[in-house]
């Protein structure tokens, strides 16, 4: 069990998660996932196709981050970046679909003429998002699109038109999510600001020869970060997951990941830092939780704390708090017999004449059984006459 360690309120750069204990639950993770990996399944199953190298090779480790309140307060479509000590993506039949601002031509020059070899082979496609939305506009183009790469990097000028042209084939889940890039020319700086863009009518240029774009050195190394890096995806929610690697790893290769992603994903993304943060766990797809810190504070503010016995404050702040206070309208239009002197008694005196005067119903005339079952015989009698006719003349 992870030794628990109070967080003071004092900003405090330091990491609280110690580095043996990160080291001691990644070493008991792995044992465990080749162990299970080993032994047969309970059901009886077997995959002949696979093997038991294969199987760890594939599986992911996980750094689970549980915190005391909501990270973020929307769903974000752009995953964020951590640069890892360890990649990711180390295979070599790695496939990546590189989309860029137009025109293409210019980045697909770049990427067969001036990058490395070996960084030119796992790039298998580079499109821009004209022709992206223009081939893949259907939903079938779109499926075979997401099953032939493994990467997606995305320009950061164009990735918010991308949930419209790729739609849910990409965004209805994290595992190919196109990660942001920055292929654009920084503008100048002067004293440290950024120079203001030029007022009036911009000059034409020619897109193909004159590209707003990084020298190529530069695209190369934002390339190469984004594919080592670990992927943060926010969820309105306590609870964040990041792949930091994979059980046929070492477990020292493992620690140092986690180690690198704890401090920069608090620092980063979480608001309040360290007083937010509630758990870390390492953790397989199908294993328990192995916890690496805990703290000891349970909430943020005293305040918030509810004794025993008390309703808790609203949550919602603005407009709404005040709807909340309010007494729900249950039981107004029952009144209780208790009730009734209370409530006349809180009632205005009204002048008599004031009051609207009451309908007066008609009283309607009484009835008369014996004369309505007395046209009740006789009508059936004469029915009864009739059909005995009909029935006599049918018969002659």
């Amino acid at each position: 069990m992870s030794q628990s360690k109070a967080v003071t309120k004092a900003a405090d750069a330091s990491v609280p998660v110690k580095p043996e204990q990160t080291l001691k639950a990644c070493k008991a993770l792995v044992a465990h996932i080749k162990k299970a990996a080993a032994e047969p399944r309970e059901d009886g199953k077997q995959n002949l196709l696979a093997d038991e190298e294969s199987t760890v090779a594939e599986t992911p480790v996980w750094l689970t981050l549980t915190t005391k309140k909501h990270i973020h307060d929307s769903n974000r479509l752009q995953p964020g970046k951590i640069a890892l000590p360890h990649s990711l993506n180390t295979s070599e039949e790695l496939s990546i679909c590189l989309i860029t601002a137009d025109p293409q031509r210019w980045y697909k020059n770049a990427v067969a003429d001036e990058f490395p070899e070996e960084l030119r082979a796992k790039i298998g496609r580079v499109i821009d998002i004209s022709h992206l939305r223009a081939k893949f506009k259907a939903y079938e183009a779109q499926r075979k699109l997401f099953s032939e790469h493994d990467v997606f990097l995305a320009d950061d000028r164009i990735i918010n038109r991308l949930p419209k042209a790729l739609g849910k084939t990409f965004y209805k889940t994290t595992t190919k999510r196109p990660v942001p890039v920055v292929l654009m020319a920084p503008r100048e700086k002067i004293d440290g600001k950024r120079a203001p863009a030029p007022k009036g009518k911009k000059p034409k240029r020619d897109p193909v020869e004159n590209v707003n774009a990084r020298p190529i050195t530069e695209i190369v190394a934002e390339v190469q970060r984004a594919i080592g890096s670990a992927l943060v995806h926010l969820s309105p929610s306590t609870n964040t997951a990041i792949k930091v690697g994979y059980a046929s790893w070492e477990p020292e290769k493992l620690a140092a990941n986690v180690g690198a992603v704890v401090g920069e994903l608090v620092e980063r993304f979480v608001p309040q830092k360290w007083q937010n943060v509630r758990n870390f766990y390492v953790k397989g797809p199908e294993t328990a939780a192995l916890p690496i810190y805990q703290t000891d504070e349970l909430w943020l503010d005293d305040s918030k704390v509810v004794p025993e016995g008390q309703q808790p404050a609203n949550a919602l702040p603005g407009k709404k708090q005040g709807l909340l206070s309010e007494k729900p309208n249950i039981g107004k239009k029952r009144k209780s017999l208790d009730a009734e002197p209370e409530a006349a008694a809180e009632e205005p005196a009204v002048a008599k004449e004031d009051r609207p005067k009451k309908k007066v119903k008609k009283a309607l005339p009484a009835s008369n059984d014996d004369k309505l079952d007395k046209e009740i015989a006789e009508r059936k009698a004469k029915l009864k006459k009739q059909k005995t006719a009909a029935k006599k003349a049918a018969d002659i």
